[in-house]
């Protein structure tokens, strides 16, 4: 028998269910990318094209090339094509990713030129003075000199950034998919919670040694290995009062609460969201009572979810449900009350992005949006709860089981 403790090995008498797990992992075709929107913009400015230069961090670039390197690469996008300039090294599996022309010639110039060469491809009369180029406004300064250089003149456009505030069919398709495996990972951890044994002192063991917040989170992230996803270092475990500042190296203990936080990333570079919060054996106090603060406000806040409804209604509700149950989220810390959680954002390609949860950001049919209220306490520790959910024509669909429990399930 291996001696890896952390493995995702099932405790004696669970169903098998992470060799079936393994079996089906995530097998989805990419999304299709709408350019139109890019299109309309050109049209719009008289402008010669759009360029985008950056890498796989960059959310925007990815949505328009569903292509990723760690290498800065180009996307240009004119009247005639769309063009990728793919970085050295990667050009066939940028052939292969990408559904437009892969431009594969200077691969050791900057980007920023290599895109000026395709703009210069452009048909059309030579223009009196300056043409227009549209860029993102997080475009890096370097390819701005360079595109400058060649005689363009930039003009800003968040564009794209609006298009993927709203996700189609395909986009929801592939958020769907890496939700599910989400699910089973915290689903994981709630067994192990439920399987672990009390020790001394009322620490948590598992397989013969201390469960710790780190050794759950390494089980967690097992788990959606087995289904294909990456954790994409955005697994969270907290425990107790110790909260955000531990180290992840103490032990659980039965009466705190156990936060579990996973925002994995698909095949696809489209993210999930769950929280949930549980104690293993509550003595009913603090936990207790801001369990039921928190699932109340994810309620109320799930309430304003449809379309046209204003993100900043969402934190307003979930902020008032969690007052009406005393608990103060504006003093804070320093004034001896809670501070409350983050309760919302986006999520697509970036675990968060638009629409925030702010005044003047609009709920559109097709958002993606994950709803989890939460407080922290510096002598009790944090609850979260929290849910993705999709903005639909007539209210909202929760994307995943939404399965909730304040004790861990079995």
């Amino acid at each position: 028998m291996s001696d890896d403790r952390d493995s995702p090995e099932r405790p004696a008498g669970e169903p098998p269910t992470v060799p079936a797990a393994i079996d089906r992992p995530i097998r989805q075709d990419p999304p299709a990318t709408d350019r139109s929107v890019l299109d309309d913009a050109i049209a719009e400015r008289d402008a010669v094209g759009f360029v985008a230069v950056g890498n796989r961090h960059d959310a925007d670039l990815r949505f328009l090339t569903r292509f990723a390197a760690e290498d800065n690469y180009a996307y240009v996008r004119t009247s005639e094509e769309s063009v990728l300039c793919a970085p050295s090294g990667h050009v066939a599996r940028a052939t292969r990713q990408f559904d437009g022309r892969v431009a594969s010639d200077r691969l050791g110039s900057h980007p920023g030129e290599r895109a000026a060469a395709v703009l210069e491809e452009v048909p059309g009369e030579s223009s009196a003075g300056p043409q227009t180029v549209l860029v993102p406004p997080s475009i890096p300064h370097d390819a701005v000199v360079y595109l400058e250089r060649a005689g363009y003149e930039l003009r800003s456009t968040t564009a794209v950034a609006d298009a993927r505030a709203t996700k189609t069919d395909g986009e929801i398709d592939a958020v769907r998919a890496v939700q599910r495996a989400a699910g089973r990972a915290v689903d994981r951890a709630e067994r192990v919670l439920s399987a672990a044994d009390q020790g001394g002192d009322s620490e948590l063991q598992w397989n013969d040694a201390p469960l710790t917040p780190e050794r759950l989170r390494r089980i967690a992230n097992a788990e959606l290995g087995c289904h294909g996803v990456d954790s994409a270092a955005n697994t969270a475990v907290v425990a107790g009062a110790a909260g955000d500042e531990a180290t992840g190296a103490e032990p659980i203990y039965t009466d705190e609460p156990i936060r579990i936080d996973v925002a994995p990333r698909g095949p696809h570079g489209y993210h999930g969201f769950r929280s949930r919060t549980v104690v293993v054996d509550s003595d009913g106090g603090w936990d207790r009572r801001a369990y039921v603060a928190v699932e109340a406000a994810l309620e109320a806040a799930l309430d304003e979810v449809e379309p046209g409804a204003d993100a900043a209604d969402l934190r307003r509700e979930a902020d008032a449900e969690l007052a009406a149950f005393g608990f103060d989220t504006t003093g804070g810390r320093e004034a001896g009350g809670s501070d409350p959680i983050e309760p919302g954002h986006g999520v697509g390609l970036s675990r968060r992005e638009r629409p925030f949860l702010r005044a003047g950001e609009t709920l559109e049919v097709g958002t993606v949006l994950a709803v989890a209220p939460g407080l922290t306490d510096p002598a009790h520790g944090s609850v979260r709860v929290g849910d993705l959910v999709v903005v639909t024509e007539t209210g909202y669909e929760v994307v995943g089981d939404g399965r909730r429990s304040f004790t861990p399930r079995g």
